[in-house]
């Protein structure tokens, strides 16, 4: 437009108008763009520059293809999109399969980039505001610590660009650093964001001191664990042991427990701060229901339920979405729960992670105690009913078009028997793959989403945006880093008191472990707290347990209603009174997906076009 309005304005002074010569209109600025040299004179500039570096974050984990599809907590409805060939394990560096934008090599050394021109311009400031200028500094070193946290959970050591590369510059090519100069830069960026954010308050969406300190937490924790430990990483695995520089991947000397203190004493410094300890102080469990409430609370924090109590949050850092962009963020909902709302079931619960919620009363669950076949659903871990849809559980009230189908709001992903005219029949549920109802997004598992989708009831179908952040940060998270550092240093009395905090508030009682059976239930803690929070696909690995659980067959829910004698039921809903369910486990076709595990997916490949860009760089193992 302006553009075209220019030309008219030349073709008037063509045409001898009274109108005096000045070549003004050549030299002018475009409008939607500023010089940089601009940028770093004006505070409200610089502090825009700063903003636009948090759109790296992406839409946090919300994309329709989540993380948890390539775990043992989800499986993805819709094949085809690159997450087979990381289930698996056919990745290569030529064909990566599906990976997040926020893992993309690229794109985070393209944020990496963007924040190294702020710390540089920065550092001494063109304008008079220093309390600006140190905030806008921090948040650059915080950004920039997390985008190199990314990559190296995902690929090992990178290389640790600090310059901002210029035209000219003789050589565009780096190594990689070794995993020990990762983590110490990384720590290193958390310090001084931590510090020189120290006065900023808590604003939705942007880091602060709190933000810092909790990713510092992350890595250490990260950096003690057993796949960064390359002697403990050689003798669990061969292909990590016949690597020939195992110093991208982790640590090949020092003292591990100084590693296990530092990543205590970095986590214990967050968990002082008492503002953010939501529900954390309680001395024993709560009901039942408020354990379900307090979990969905936590979900939902900073959408348009409960927040904090007394000001308190579990909420460190989030990524938010409004309406006034249609972002993926808020199409969660959608993309996740049933068919027979109208939704996509994208990343559906699968079996391996139902089962392992334990039952109220703190014993696990199993499938050889007949009482506990009969009715798998029934008090079950608080969280359970907050995390995942199944068979017979209330939900929100059907569309206008399929409520004459299921007046009860109930999710159907079993076969029940009906009679109509007199005739028994079998009836396919709402919420299958044999649904009258969008059948191509029914679920193949027998579960769908309830975590991160908002209960309330206007929110029905696929048309309806919901505002649930992503949590980038935990509060929680921290706890269970200072926990799993506490046991790692045998001191089970502390990791005890601060686990059953969580389960207190869960509405599960205390547990009195020790030792190994300890380190199980903090795993399996962890787990369920943290559910489709992206971090078992981290944990599994860097606890090097990833052969017997995200190598696993994926198993799914068969659910059977037999009408009991004398009843009678046209149209069906969930009912104990006319109805004998029996639950079957059953394993997914191997024609949807064939999971398998193979010791190089411990580390992503380092895609063959950035190695053909940077001849410097060595390749992972498993992938040369």
């Amino acid at each position: 437009m302006k553009f075209y309005k220019n030309i008219t304005y030349i073709g008037i002074a063509l045409s001898g108008l009274t109108i005096s010569c000045n070549d003004d209109f050549v030299n002018t600025k475009p409008l939607e763009e500023v010089p940089a040299e601009t940028v770093w004179t004006d505070p409200a500039l610089a502090q825009a520059f700063v903003f636009e570096i948090y759109n790296g974050f992406g839409v946090g984990g919300f994309y329709e293809q989540q993380m948890a599809s390539m775990t043992d907590e989800a499986l993805f409805t819709h094949p085809g999109r690159g997450i087979n060939t990381v289930t698996e394990s056919r990745s290569n560096s030529a064909d990566q399969g599906y990976v997040m934008d926020t893992y993309s090599y690229g794109n985070m050394y393209a944020r990496i980039r963007a924040t190294n021109i702020a710390i540089q311009q920065l550092r001494n400031p063109q304008f008079n505001d220093e309390t600006k200028a140190n905030e806008l500094l921090g948040e650059a070193y915080f950004l920039r610590a997390y985008f190199y946290q990314q990559l190296l959970r995902f690929y090992g050591a990178v290389p640790l660009v600090k310059q901002v590369y210029a035209l000219g510059d003789s050589d565009y090519t780096k190594e990689r650093d070794s995993y020990e100069a990762c983590v110490d830069f990384i720590v290193s960026d958390c310090d001084s964001a931590a510090l020189l954010m120290k006065s900023v308050k808590k604003v939705d969406g942007r880091a602060n001191a709190v933000a810092a300190l909790a990713l510092k937490s992350r890595v250490l924790t990260y950096a003690a664990s057993d796949l960064h430990d390359v002697p403990t990483a050689k003798s669990k695995s061969s292909i990590l042991g016949g690597f020939a520089n195992p110093e991208l991947l982790g640590y090949v000397s020092g003292d591990r427990r100084a590693r296990w203190q530092k990543a205590k004493d970095a986590s214990k410094m967050l968990l002082d701060s008492v503002n953010y300890r939501y529900k954390l102080d309680l001395s024993a469990p709560v009901s039942a229901a408020e354990g379900t409430s307090n979990y969905m609370s936590i979900a939902m924090a900073g959408g348009s339920k409960v927040v904090s109590v007394d000001g308190k949050r579990d909420l460190i850092l989030g990524r938010f979405f409004t309406d006034l962009k249609d972002e993926r963020g808020g199409w969660v909902g959608r993309d996740n729960g049933p068919n027979g709302y109208h939704n996509w079931s994208g990343n559906s619960p699968i079996q391996l992670i139902v089962d392992d919620y334990e039952m109220q009363s703190g014993v696990a669950f199993n499938w050889a105690n007949s009482a506990h076949k009969a009715s798998p659903y029934r008090n079950r871990d608080p969280r359970f009913y907050a995390t995942i849809l199944y068979d017979g559980a209330n939900w929100k009230p059907r569309t206008a078009d399929v409520r004459e189908r299921d007046p009860a709001s109930q999710i159907q992903t079993g076969r029940y028997e009906v009679i109509v005219g007199g005739t028994k029949s079998t009836h396919f549920g709402l919420d299958t793959r044999n649904s009258p109802i969008e059948d191509w997004n029914g679920s193949y598992t027998g579960y769908y989403y309830r975590k991160f989708v908002d209960p309330d009831p206007a929110i029905e179908d696929q048309n309806t945006r919901q505002r649930i952040p992503w949590p980038l940060l935990r509060y929680t998270e921290t706890v269970l880093n200072y926990i799993e550092a506490c046991i790692e240093l045998g001191e089970d009395a502390e990791a005890r008191n601060w686990l059953n905090r969580i389960r207190f508030r869960s509405g599960m009682p205390a547990i009195t472990d020790s030792g190994a059976a300890l380190k199980n239930r903090y795993r399996n803690e962890r787990r369920i707290e943290l559910a489709y929070e992206e971090h078992r696909f981290f944990d599994a690995r860097r606890w090097m347990i990833a052969s017997s659980t995200l190598g696993r067959k994926v198993t799914i829910m068969d659910v059977f209603g037999t009408l009991k004698s004398g009843a009678s039921v046209s149209r069906y809903k969930y009912d104990t009174n006319s109805y004998l369910y029996t639950y079957t486990v059953n394993a997914l076709s191997t024609g949807i997906e064939n999971r398998s595990w193979n010791d190089k997916m411990y580390f992503s490949s380092i895609h063959r076009d950035e190695i053909n860009r940077n001849t410097k760089l060595i390749q992972n193992p498993g992938y040369e």
